[in-house]
């Protein structure tokens, strides 16, 4: 895919809109991100599972790290910090705003209400992403056992995604080195 060129303003702006629209964190981020730089022709489809696998490893939060890897995709170390000064830039203003009203609003019935309204739909806008990325990443019987094993370890067991990923690093190096040494 050739890449158009990008202004730091335009990385900003489009970071600033997905940062004021997500509710629910980063992996509510992921189908507004798609979109927007989808629809764009800043990245392929099949780049987007790259920089979620990249976000998700570093340490830090995960809507960061995405705008992080995304904007530095487009522009190097400057598209890095225009789309995370975007992407954070919504939040703080509204979380400080927040702050400073919470205190009188906060035992409001409706405001309660509200936000328990809000949960459902930031599962789906979590599930969703996931599921479609699902799709397209594990292309054989082996990566969707691999993909369940993990959801359910994580899920069920409450495995650090740490651990899962250093030992699949590990299996794949120690089968990749027993194949090329017996295919010698």
């Amino acid at each position: 895919m050739e890449k158009k060129h990008v202004s730091l303003w335009q990385i900003f702006a489009v970071f600033a809109k997905i940062g004021a629209f997500t509710i629910g964190g980063g992996y509510a981020m992921i189908p507004i991100i798609q979109d927007e730089m989808a629809r764009r022709g800043w990245i392929s489809e099949e780049e987007l599972p790259d920089i979620v696998a990249l976000s998700q490893s570093a340490p830090g939060v995960l809507a960061v790290n995405i705008s992080i890897f995304a904007g530095y995709r487009l522009r190097g170390i400057k598209g890095s910090i225009a789309a995370t000064l975007g992407s954070i830039t919504p939040s703080f203003c509204i979380i400080l705003a927040i702050a400073m009203l919470f205190t009188s609003f906060k035992d409001n019935p409706y405001v309660v209400k509200a936000f328990k309204g809000i949960r459902p739909v930031v599962i789906s806008l979590i599930a969703v992403p996931m599921i479609n990325m699902a799709k397209k990443c594990c292309k054989s019987w082996w990566a969707w056992t691999l993909a369940i094993a993990a959801l359910l370890l994580v899920a069920l067991l409450n495995v650090s995604p740490i651990y899962i990923i250093l030992c699949v690093i590990v299996t794949a190096f120690g089968y990749t080195y027993i194949k090329e040494k017996w295919t010698r």
